[in-house]
């Protein structure tokens, strides 16, 4: 148990230490609860998404919960332009969780405004797509009364193709990097995200790292990510099953559409019985393109402990559109 401790603790000193990366993947890829809050949820996972919101938040959760999850997010708005895909499976119970990840992210990047660009656009777009697995093992101790430490410890296997496109249209460019078969360059890598949830009465404060070691594959680095939350969950104090949240990134960290940096706000809100579920959130990214989203979601109960849920989104200059549904069971 102190090793373990001692590891998590380590991990987040090197992860307030090191070097921004460049890559392509962002936090608010999965997690239908998530993403309906805007992505506010770091102080709030405790749900079999809290795998990859924050593995600390296990231990505030049911004894049993599991989820099926799917995923969509393009921004096509101009150049650069993104489309993720997720699929999600995720087993957890408040000391262990077991998680399954599949990502499909495609990107189209800025055009170059130096001499010769149209002679290079006139020959093609270039684009680039990574199709990535995660397995992932979550282990939760207890620290002190109200405060748990958590890790994920994940394999990610990953394969990236590039490719050249003719397509105009910034959506055609996506289908046509999605589709395109061009080699694959394949590599495998083990990798730690680690977590700390604190919670006292009504209040909840918690601490992502993901991608601690910033492992590549197939060329393309997966950034080290730090991120804080704060929520308040009226349920706790014996009040309205509402929850309040806020998450900010810590440090700017590369993606497909350039430097992110993002400060995200939500709410969710149980009714009838906890029968049903109602989300809404918005988030910016306070750096680079400043792309901002308005998000919302649901959760209806179809019986005792098994939930449909939805979420969608919507953006603001970037023109950032998503959905995804999960089912999920909780007891």
């Amino acid at each position: 148990m102190l090793r373990l401790r001692s590891v998590l603790l380590s991990s987040c000193a090197l992860a307030l230490l090191g070097a921004v990366p460049a890559a392509s993947q962002v936090v608010e890829s999965t997690g239908i609860r998530a993403l309906g809050m805007g992505g506010a949820f770091v102080a709030v996972a405790n749900d079999s998404s809290a795998t990859w919101w924050n593995p600390a938040g296990l231990a505030t959760g049911p004894f049993v919960d599991a989820s099926l999850s799917g995923a969509t997010t393009e921004t096509a708005g101009g150049h650069p332009a993104t489309r993720v895909g997720a699929g999600s499976f995720a087993l957890v119970t408040p000391a262990l969780g077991l998680s399954l990840h599949r990502f499909r992210v495609t990107e189209v990047p800025a055009r170059s405004t130096g001499a010769g660009s149209v002679v290079r656009q006139e020959e093609g777009t270039p684009v680039r797509s990574l199709t990535a697995w995660q397995l992932g093992a979550t282990l939760v101790q207890t620290v002190l009364p109200g405060v748990h430490a958590g890790a994920t410890v994940k394999y990610v296997r990953g394969a990236v193709r590039r490719s050249v496109v003719t397509d105009r249209a910034v959506a055609d460019q996506l289908d046509a990097a999605h589709d395109a078969g061009g080699p694959a360059v394949a590599s495998g890598t083990a990798d730690l995200d680690v977590g700390v949830m604190a919670t006292a009465g009504p209040l909840r404060a918690g601490l992502l790292v993901r991608n601690v070691t910033q492992p590549s594959l197939g060329g393309v680095e997966l950034p080290r990510q730090v991120r804080v939350g704060a929520a308040f969950d009226g349920g706790a104090m014996g009040g309205p099953p509402m929850t309040l949240a806020v998450d900010a990134d810590m440090r700017v960290y590369d993606s497909a559409t350039g430097p992110r940096r993002v400060v995200a706000v939500g709410g969710e809100q149980w009714l009838l019985a906890r029968r049903l579920g109602l989300r809404a959130g918005a988030r910016v990214n306070t750096t680079g393109l400043r792309e901002r989203s308005v998000t919302a979601g649901m959760s209806v109960a179809v019986r005792a402990g098994m939930y449909l849920e939805g979420h969608v989104i919507r953006g603001g200059s970037r023109d950032e559109r998503g959905w995804g549904v999960a089912s999920r069971v909780s007891f």
